[in-house]
């Protein structure tokens, strides 16, 4: 039952074609409904016209729509069993036909990202050899999804695509390149890609074998219609035509016998379309009777008796004969003999005949043409077989031709009533059928969606990885802080240790010890130096020693103290007047030792010259 039809909708669809060259109008409704309004929900519009509007403003949106409209569910050796008659059964067959060096034309139709197109390639390199496939065959892939071809292309895919290829069929065909594949080269330059419409678009034409698997479906009868009538046209006699496993051709059985119906395999019946015959058919030669009159006679009387219209025209253009069936046929009489062919009727209506003669006699051979309608009233029709024969001597001299017309108006009237009484009886199949693509467009749309789950997974899967690793390099490197953490600790309880011991030793020493570092500042001062002095270690530390101001003249020591870090040597002692913490003047002895550091510095001992 035909669905009412949205205008808003055929609005956009006449948008879309007339914007931007896309015509899916001859697509089913349902599934193109479907299809738009997901990405209108996906992008949070209600109504077809405010997203004809949305694609006049945004021409980005174009290209998600297109990708959402084209479910591209492909892979290689799709349907295995399918494949597997193709290359065991069918090919052999067809290539008995061919002559050895014949080139092989294949078209797969709706070839998506070009895992079919790349199948095909590989079936007919098992069947003929990669050497007799790379010489022989073409492959015309076309889509109409430019991402798509784009992708097909490059012939790469992640290595998840052939991973359920038998082992030796991916070593054969296929160049590893990291995470994916390549096809080889060689077979890879033989299949053509390139941007078709088989809705618009002239067809590829003498094709030996046309792929279309689940593209079909996708349309309407009408559409279905115009697209196998195009199809029909692009293959020679005996050429296979191989569909999806949810689609069938119902109402051609006077076009394509069934080859296989399990695998969806149809062959092209022969004579169709008007085509030369064989040259290995001998060419039939007319003698011209040299005894009497009785012969000549009886000549004249077989070919004006004769069942069918003949007439005859030799080489100057000049009707010569009329036999009586031609006469009431046609409607000629003897007036008409020694005109010229030309300014017959007969010659242009209701069939062109001139160029078929011109063609016949270049060729040397008949020219048939099949089914000519001839108006002969206005409700009554007539068809006609007409068969162009050249007449040649005995000796090859080309005399003129014949030609013939057959009467089939009977036979084509029954076949055409066969031909509606056929199609009125598979009009329920055809719906069944309808039904059964819908199923299998459903199920397209599932698996499709099913993938970008699969994807969306694998992405999430790798993203989790990736931040286990991080967590584990992270764990890694605190196990490795926690160890220098615990090597800092020790080594800096053997600093205190070492720290304390030496704060006791200098303690521990009743004389002034003062240790300086490079730039004469104070590092450490000990309790002998307090004792003596009176400032505190607190109150010196880092200070510039010659800066301090206590007991000890200490600008008069500047030298002795720089030559004993200059010459790391040691000076002294030497005896200075001083005042110790309680103002008492005394004589202090001092002496410099060069501190054994990589940084250098100075120790100075200092003691009350008494004491020494």
């Amino acid at each position: 039952m035909t669905q009412p039809t949205d205008p808003d909708l055929e609005e956009l669809l006449r948008f879309i074609r007339d914007a931007r060259g896309f015509d899916f109008t001859g697509y089913k409704r349902s599934s193109l409904t479907r299809r738009i309004r997901k990405r209108m929900a996906d992008i949070g519009v209600a109504e077809y016209p405010d997203y004809q509007d949305l694609l006049e403003a945004s021409a980005a949106e174009f290209g998600a729509l297109f990708n959402t409209i084209l479910i591209n569910v492909t892979g290689f050796f799709r349907d295995e069993e399918s494949w597997a008659h193709l290359r065991d059964t069918v090919l052999p067959e067809l290539l008995l036909g061919l002559d050895a060096d014949e080139e092989i034309r294949v078209w797969s139709a709706g070839c998506s990202s070009g895992e079919e197109a790349y199948t095909l390639a590989i079936v007919l390199a098992e069947v003929l050899g990669v050497e007799q496939c790379v010489r022989r065959v073409k492959i015309y892939s076309t889509d109409v999804d430019d991402e798509a071809l784009r992708r097909a292309r490059l012939g790469t895919y992640p290595s998840k695509a052939v991973e359920n290829l038998p082992a030796g069929l991916v070593e054969k065909y296929f160049e590893p390149q990291g995470d994916a594949v390549s096809f080889r080269t060689d077979l890879r330059r033989r299949v053509i890609f390139g941007r078709h419409d088989i809705t618009r678009d002239a067809p590829i034409s003498r094709l030996h074998l046309l792929v279309c698997r689940n593209t079909l479906m996708y349309f309407n009868v009408e559409a279905q219609q115009a697209i196998v009538d195009r199809f029909t046209f692009a293959m020679n006699d005996r050429a296979c035509l191989f569909l999806g496993k949810a689609e069938m051709l119902l109402a051609d059985g006077n076009r394509f016998e069934v080859v296989s119906m399990r695998h969806r395999m149809f062959r092209r019946r022969g004579g169709t379309v008007p085509r030369p015959l064989s040259p290995s058919r001998p060419v039939r030669t007319i003698a011209v009777p040299e005894d009497g009159d009785r012969q000549r006679n009886v000549r004249d009387l077989v070919l004006d008796t004769a069942p069918n219209a003949i007439v005859a025209v030799d080489m100057a253009g000049v009707l010569i004969q009329v036999n009586g069936q031609a006469r009431a046929l046609l409607g000629m009489g003897p007036s008409d003999v020694g005109r010229p062919f030309r300014d017959l009727e007969i010659s242009y209506r209701p069939l062109e005949l001139r160029s078929l003669i011109e063609q016949a006699h270049d060729t040397r051979r008949p020219v048939r043409v099949n089914a000519v309608e001839r108006r002969i009233a206005a409700d009554e029709v007539q068809y006609l077989d007409i068969v162009v024969q050249p007449l040649i001597a005995i000796d090859g001299e080309l005399l003129g031709a014949g030609i013939a017309f057959i009467d089939n108006t009977l036979f084509t009237q029954l076949q055409q009533e066969v031909k509606r009484s056929r199609e009125e009886l598979e009009t329920t199949n055809e719906e069944l059928q309808s039904t059964n693509e819908e199923l299998e467009t459903t199920n397209e749309e599932l698996q499709s969606s099913i993938e970008e789950l699969e994807t969306t997974n694998e992405e999430l899967q790798s993203t989790n990885e990736e931040l286990e690793t991080t967590n584990e390099e992270l764990q890694s490197g605190n196990e490795e802080l926690e160890t220098m953490n615990e090597e800092m600790r020790i080594r800096g309880d053997e600093l205190g240790e070492a720290r304390t011991f030496l704060e006791g030793v200098l303690s521990s020493v009743a004389a002034g010890v003062v240790v300086l570092d490079a730039h004469l500042r104070v590092r450490s001062w000990n309790r002998g130096a307090e004792e003596l002095w009176g400032l505190r270690a607190a109150e010196v530390d880092n200070e510039d020693f010659f800066k301090l101001d206590f007991g000890l003249p200490t600008a008069g020591l500047a030298t002795l103290i720089r030559d004993c870090v200059a010459g790391r040597s040691r000076t002294g002692p030497v005896d200075v007047a001083a005042v110790n913490r309680r103002g008492r003047a005394f004589t202090c002895s001092l002496t410099c030792n060069p501190l054994n550091s990589a940084d250098g510095g100075v120790v100075l001992l200092m003691e009350p010259a008494d004491q020494g």
